[in-house]
Formats: structure tokens, sequence, C-alpha cells
């Protein structure tokens, strides 16, 4: 975590620094709920856990009873207090619905971002590569939207893809 900081840190400023941490983010393993300590990576921490107000995720509730159990039973609990099988249940459960929700909100923005484009639809617009496949790149507009400009609409000449460089290359243009 503190190689990526420093990376982040000396692109500070520069042309590619929102490209940078876009990369950065997409190369980290996503977050997912277990009863194990894993740590937090992004922190280099060995010993993290996350809540916020128990209204809002059942995690953070298991996490604020867990806690409000150690504080008042005397002596704290141990494992044996504890149903491991259920929390376990419990928290692959929460990251698979979470990772539907995530899906549901990147389905309605990609709608609503739709919507929203429809009316502009034959105008040119600047925008910035935010990263680039073997199918195509993607694309940051100004205004906040973003989208895939697919390989096939490039057809100004044949591109394939450089793995090594992370470009598209023209067979024609280089």
């Amino acid at each position: 975590p503190r190689d990526f900081q420093k990376i982040l840190d000396v692109v500070k400023g520069q042309d590619i620094e929102q490209v940078a941490q876009i990369m950065t983010l997409r190369s980290m393993q996503q977050a997912k709920y277990s009863i194990e300590n894993v740590g937090h990576f992004g922190l280099a921490s060995t010993c993290y856990t996350h809540f916020t107000s128990p209204i809002r995720r059942y995690p953070d509730l298991m996490v604020h009873r867990l806690l409000k159990a150690d504080m008042h039973w005397k002596g704290g609990y141990s494992k044996r207090d504890v149903d491991e099988a259920f929390l376990a249940g419990a928290v692959e459960h929460s990251s698979i619905q979470e990772q539907v929700a995530t899906e549901a909100e990147r389905e309605t923005t990609d709608l609503k971002k739709t919507q929203y484009m429809v009316p502009f639809v034959g105008e040119v617009f600047e925008g910035t590569i935010a990263s680039i496949t073997s199918f195509g790149m993607f694309v940051e507009l100004e205004n906040g939207i973003d989208g895939l400009v697919h390989i096939s609409m490039m057809n100004d000449d044949y591109y394939f893809f450089d793995e090594e460089h992370f470009v598209l290359v023209g067979k024609r243009t280089g």
C-alpha cells in the first residue's frame, strides 16, 4: 500500500494522475466481509474492523452486537460464546448481497447516464482515456459521464492491443 501511495504522490498534479488512481484501484482486490481478521490492505494494517451506523448494513449491526457483548459480559466473551457458523454464513451472504446491490446501482447509473446523453447523440466531446483493453477504451467526459468506445467504432485503422504497454496500436498508423 505504501508503494501505491508513493506512485500516486509522484503523479500528483500531472495529466496522468486520474488514470493512475483508477488503475491503482482496479488492481486491488475487492473487499469482502469475513469472520477472520485479515487486516486492511489499503491502510497497511494487520488489525481492522469497519462499521457505520448499525441501521445501514447487517454486518455493521453484527459488529455492534459483538462489541456490546464484549463490553457487558464479565471478562469479555470467548470464541465459544459466538456462533461462528452463523457469522460465517451471515458474512458470506452479506458479501454476495453487497455485490448484487453494487451491480444494481451500476445498472441504474448506466441507465440514467444513457438517458441524460440521448439528446447529445452525434455530438463530439473531449474526454480522458481512463483505461484501455483489448476491446476498446473507457473514456470519461468532462461532465462526469464515462463509457466504452468499442474498438469496432474506431474505423480509421485496424487496432490491436499491446498488453505489455497497455495501448491500442494501429496496424497502419502505428
